[in-house]
């Protein structure tokens, strides 16, 4: 999915105050809005784009993540139902002094138009108040906590959740690669529309746990292994674990530095989509002494005479 910069769209600066924000999507909503682009499908996208934009700039936590973790980042964190979600576009319309046709109250043949993935479920609005009933209800999210061996090689999980009025209990399928913010759908497992619509869905948000051993970047493993000054200097083998339980040899050539990453590829979290795994990094970090016994201390003046 293509980056979308909101504030372009709106046409405004980053430090943009939340006035200027609305003042912005104003002027922007009156002139594309269905109602005026009289058919045009360039003006009714252009509509569904700085409709999404205020959605996410107009919300105080929504903007803060956007603006902490850019675009991707913030797609990864919410669906098109989550930007949508809580968001009333009709009161808004008519605080601008826009008609509202485009959500279902309108006159008779009026604009048809799809936000598609708000909440206002992918119909299509306009022309009728019967289609009030097609609104479905509100999403729900359930913040999984996972381990690093569980993202990596996949499990299975039991998740209990409120769902119409009562607990319900499911177990879900992890797939392999599902790191921290990415999410399964469940389709139909979140509210109930109050309107008699279809439910709402139920998404599993991946948490992953800090590990003593491992980090994660992206879909790459890193695992910091300490080795001795004279191993640094002299080279030596050390054991990597992998998160498969097992272990494997790693030469240290002489002379490693201290932060030294060296890779091995393929040996980190499988990707979520399509084929291939990330890379595992041995982080190496080399131990300088802080206190030196007399003997040793000799010997170092030793090596210093040398030129070392």
């Amino acid at each position: 999915m293509a980056d979308k910069d909101y504030y372009k769209i709106l046409g405004v600066d980053k430090n943009a105050s939340e006035s200027e924000i609305k003042k912005a999507y104003r002027k922007l909503a009156m002139k594309y809005h269905p109602d005026h682009a009289k058919g045009d499908k360039g003006s009714e996208e252009k509509f569904k784009q700085i409709s999404e934009a205020y959605a996410v700039l107009s919300d105080p936590e929504k903007r803060r993540e956007y603006d902490q973790f850019g675009s991707s980042g913030f797609r990864q964190r919410y669906s098109q139902e989550d930007i949508f979600k809580g968001f009333d576009f009709s009161d808004i319309l008519r605080e601008f002094g826009i008609g509202g046709n485009v959500f279902g109250g309108g006159r008779r043949g009026g604009t048809r138009f799809s936000f598609g993935g708000s909440p206002f479920g992918g119909a299509s609005f306009g022309g009728g108040g019967q289609q009030a009933q097609q609104i479905k209800g509100s999403d729900l999210v359930y913040e999984m906590p996972l381990t690093v061996r569980e993202v990596a090689l996949g499990a299975e999980k039991a998740v209990n959740f409120q769902h119409g009025g009562r607990t319900e209990s499911l177990t879900v399928k992890i797939p392999k690669g599902m790191t921290t913010g990415k999410k399964l759908r469940l389709s139909g497992k979140g509210e109930q529309s109050p309107y008699g619509g279809a439910a709402g869905d139920l998404f599993i948000q991946a948490k992953v746990l800090e590990d003593p051993v491992y980090s994660i970047e992206g879909n790459d493993l890193i695992v910091n292994r300490e080795i001795k000054l004279t191993e640094a200097l002299l080279g030596t083998t050390i054991e990597v674990p992998l998160f498969e339980g097992k272990a494997l040899n790693m030469k240290i050539p002489p002379g490693t530095r201290h932060q030294t990453k060296m890779r091995i590829p393929r040996r980190g979290i499988p990707h979520m989509k399509g084929s291939g795994s990330g890379d595992l990094y041995v982080r190496v970090l080399v131990n300088t002494p802080k206190k030196l016994t007399e003997q040793q201390k000799k010997l170092i003046a030793q090596l210093a005479e040398t030129g070392l």
